[in-house]
């Protein structure tokens, strides 16, 4: 994925997007205490939906032209501060220095943005109650719904909820499958000048 995204200088974007989706494996309780993804699909809370789900959770971490730059299937109740930095340092190739990442509320911490500051990233994400506001907080709300509508897109165009997995590596396959061919539409759809990067309709054979 990142060799794609940089041989077309998508990966070059100042900003990057992080934010995570669940990934729901089940919802009968046999399923919970009898499924090989029992030990590591756990209960989790969906925030934008308001509702608990069982299974696991995808971390995203892309361009705001919905590119995928890293990803982690975790356990539904990761954190997603250390789900972040552990993405940043498996990247196959060096974090820019000066690169923004726009993220949520819950990457909030005075350590965090200690660590990816020491690392020349800038984290911008509303401030917590009580907290000063902080920088680029303007940008928040119009580019927030960037990463939404990547999720989206797997989602509704590539069924990502619809993955059928059984086992953990057969979901976290899925997850990666459903990722490169995102990576590749948007890929083909910006070498052959195609206006909108992320629609599959064309490749909808």
């Amino acid at each position: 994925m990142v060799h794609l995204a940089t041989s077309i200088g998508l990966l070059g974007d100042d900003v990057w997007i992080v934010d995570s989706t669940p990934v729901e494996c089940g919802r009968s309780r046999e399923t919970a205490t009898r499924s090989d993804l029992a030990g590591t699909a756990e209960y989790g809370y969906c925030a934008s939906h308001s509702r608990f789900f069982w299974g696991m959770r995808l971390h995203l971490i892309s361009t705001l032209h919905g590119m995928p730059v890293a990803y982690a299937v975790t356990g539904a109740k990761a954190g997603g501060r250390a789900t972040l930095l552990a993405m940043l340092d498996r990247l196959p190739v060096p974090v820019p220095t000066g690169q923004v990442i726009m993220a949520d509320k819950g990457h909030n911490g005075a350590w965090l943005d200690d660590e990816l500051s020491d690392g020349g990233v800038e984290l911008i994400r509303p401030a917590r109650k009580g907290e000063a506001p902080r920088p680029g907080r303007q940008f928040l709300k119009p580019l927030g719904q960037r990463i939404e509508s990547v999720f989206e897109t797997l989602k509704g165009q590539l069924v990502l909820e619809q993955h059928g997995g059984r086992t953990v590596a057969g979901v976290a396959s899925r997850m990666v499958r459903r990722l490169l061919a995102l990576t590749a539409v948007i890929w083909h759809s910006h070498t052959t000048g195609q206006p909108a990067l992320r629609s599959l309709i064309a490749h909808d054979h």
